[in-house]
């Protein structure tokens, strides 16, 4: 064999461990341990090392309430650092504490622009020292999801895009095409009734609009308690056979 050829087939071997190795790191998988839920997406499980991407349904898609719980609740049981970066003023951070996402465990980045909020977003999945990096985007462009997903694979960090827009109608952008590996939209549904005055646990609508080779579908789910926790509303649980004991849990 020439030096040539021995020198070709050396960075093919190269190139084919790299492409092992990222594939080995997308089946690491953060998982739901709800079997109807689970059974829905490719590994059982959000993949870590990989673009998510989360709206809110209705009103959702401008203040971000829902979906901002439910993106806190996903990175908290990441088990390590958070950043959270954003542009708008409004984020509520003992919201996020009671989704489970407290403030030992993120970092808030507040920039001047949509702009400056992509470079921050990929930067931080780049560097690889947080678990997860969460970036309130209201516009997401193919090429840029590209290498967002690509910085997420190289570090293993889960990147969840939490799509937030001023306007209901600009939130038709969703529709467009990403490189996201899941696609999840949250409407908030009423709560449930209480045998005494107040306010029941939230409900959300939960919606899987798109799994890079899992199936599309969506969920009535209990809103995530101060572990990060969600749950399927007992009445359902306890109909289903499928539903496994209702929680979503930390993955240890």
């Amino acid at each position: 064999m020439s030096s040539a050829s021995r020198a070709n087939l050396d960075s093919l071997r190269t190139q084919i461990a790299s492409i092992e190795r990222i594939h080995a790191r997308l089946r690491t998988v953060l998982p739901f341990h709800v079997p109807t839920i689970d059974e829905k997406l490719p590994g059982g499980g959000l993949a870590m090392g990989a673009l998510h991407e989360i709206a809110g349904g209705a009103n959702g898609a401008i203040d971000c309430t829902a979906p901002a719980a439910f993106a806190a609740g996903i990175a908290a049981r990441t088990g390590g650092k958070v950043l959270w970066c954003h542009i708008q003023p409004d984020l509520f951070e003992p919201a996020l504490a009671r989704s489970g996402l407290r403030e030992n465990q993120v970092v808030f980045c507040r920039v001047a622009d949509e702009s400056e909020l992509l470079d921050s977003f990929l930067e931080a999945l780049s560097h690889g020292g947080p678990t997860a990096v969460v970036a309130e985007l209201s516009s997401l462009k193919p090429v840029d999801s590209q290498r967002l997903q690509f910085a997420a694979e190289k570090t293993s960090t889960m990147a969840i895009a939490l799509r937030r827009w001023r306007r209901n109608v600009d939130a038709r952008d969703f529709g467009n095409q990403t490189s996201a590996f899941t696609r999840w939209r949250v409407t908030e549904l009423n709560s449930e009734p209480l045998p005494v005055r107040g306010v029941g646990r939230a409900k959300w609508q939960l919606e899987l609009m798109h799994a890079r080779s899992g199936r599309p579908a969506d969920f009535e789910v209990e809103a995530c308690n101060g572990q990060g926790l969600i749950s399927i509303p007992s009445q359902l649980a306890d109909g289903s056979t499928e539903a496994g004991d209702g929680f979503i849990r930390a993955v240890s």
